[in-house]
């Protein structure tokens, strides 16, 4: 099998990476990739965002399988033209990704789907902002209606500070306030066809940019699987209790879902409640949930773009290895990113033993002669062990050989979970 991968951020570096470890993958190629991907598989420019562009791509490689990592794409309708064009694609249309690309859609679906969720008022003025802060009162919870790449939300108890954050996303769209969830966030990749649904493992992300969950709200600092302090049937909950009943009531209204639905979730004191969903793998948690699946990934994506076959595919399998990823930011993330700072010790990083780097903001430096950075986040370093006390020091080991002038990572990511 032959496999396109779209876009260019450490989530599609660890799908390529591993779909280059499938015994039944001829070739990976990504587009438009970055300075890691083109290290192990062909890279190919395209604007991930024009259907029309990547359609024409994948026809001209003969892939069999295109897969869309990125959210933007999906909103645009690339899984449409690909599909349209006659080659398969993992991910949802574009209107199905409408449960990513608008939160007040998704808690329109999960009302109808009777899906446990936070309270929420959809507002387009700034009174009635206002008014739903008061009802619900502080911790305020206020997220952009639209696309945000994973930064569009405010958690403050400072009313003021919500207030500013709903005008701006005032500016272009609704905006959404909801109840605040108390409990630990998961988050739980279901894939399905549209018809049948399986989980993947659980994993646990950090949004914010400083150690003990200080600071702004970012893209993800770091991730790590397995939770030892979470229920043991949690996947099973989450595909009984979410994503079944949202892909119905998708297919109910004409618009089945396939690819992957990202739960975000809160396991609070009344139990389960989805926080978000996505369209998409997401990133940090991607790095290691793949990083500890063994069963061929492109044998259960496949399945996902083919309706009706992912009732047949094998049990997904697991290695018993725990996983950490912590990343690596540029100077000044997440308000001001500066990029362009060369990159050094990446071949030392990859030498750690259980530890891998996966590129995200990566270019190859003008000159040819290095890496450089390109966006906020930089690296993913992925660490594996017995458990998450040695994945977490196999991944600092290869951090600590990273370096990049004024390059910022959080040194907490699993700390909790890992007894440290």
């Amino acid at each position: 099998m032959d496999v396109l991968v779209i876009g260019s951020g450490a989530r599609e570096h660890a799908l390529v990476r591993a779909l280059l470890d499938d015994p039944g993958v001829d070739r990976v190629v990504a587009a438009p990739g970055n300075a890691g991907t083109s290290l192990v598989a062909p890279c190919e420019p395209v604007d991930a965002a024009d259907p029309a562009a990547v359609a024409a791509l994948a026809r001209r490689l003969g892939a069999d399988l295109v897969v869309v990592g990125p959210e933007a794409p999906l909103v645009a309708g690339v899984a449409d033209a690909v599909r349209a064009a006659g080659t398969a694609c993992f991910g949802p249309s574009a209107a199905a990704a409408r449960l990513e690309g608008s939160k007040a859609f998704a808690k329109e679906v999960m009302a109808a789907a009777a899906v446990p969720t936070a309270m929420a008022h959809v507002c387009t003025t700034e009174a009635e902002v206002a008014d739903a802060l008061d009802a619900f009162g502080a911790p305020h919870v206020v997220k952009d209606d639209g696309l945000a790449a994973g930064k569009g939300v405010v958690v403050t108890d400072d009313r003021e500070q919500a207030l500013a954050h709903a005008r701006t996303c005032l500016e272009h769209g609704p905006v959404v306030v909801e109840e605040f969830l108390d409990g630990p966030e998961v988050s739980v990749f279901c894939l399905t066809d549209g018809e049948s649904v399986v989980a993947l493992a659980p994993a646990q992300d950090f949004k914010r940019a400083l150690d003990g969950d200080a600071g702004p709200n970012t893209g993800g600092m770091g991730a790590y699987s397995p939770l030892p302090w979470a229920p043991a049937d949690l996947a099973e909950q989450v595909v009984q209790r979410v994503a079944e009943p949202v892909v119905a009531e998708m297919a109910r209204r004409g618009t089945p879902f396939s690819g992957v639905l990202y739960c975000g979730l809160a396991l609070t004191s009344r139990g389960l409640r989805v926080v978000e969903f996505n369209a998409r793998f997401g990133d940090p948690e991607t790095q290691v949930v793949l990083a500890r699946l063994a069963s061929p990934l492109s044998q259960v994506l496949l399945a996902c773009a083919t309706p009706g076959a992912l009732r047949d595919a094998p049990p997904l399998r697991w290695r018993e290895d725990a996983a950490v990823t912590v990343v690596l930011a540029a100077p000044g993330y997440p308000e001001a990113p500066q990029t362009g700072g060369a990159l050094g010790g990446l071949e030392d990083a990859d030498a750690v033993e259980g530890a891998h780097v996966l590129h995200a903001g990566t270019a190859l430096a003008p000159d040819g002669t290095g890496v450089v950075s390109s966006g906020g986040r930089v690296l993913s370093v992925v660490g594996t062990g017995a458990d998450l006390a040695r994945a977490r020091e196999a991944a600092y080991a290869a951090l600590r050989s990273v370096h990049l002038d004024g390059g910022l990572f959080r040194t907490d990511i699993a700390a909790s979970a890992a007894g440290a």
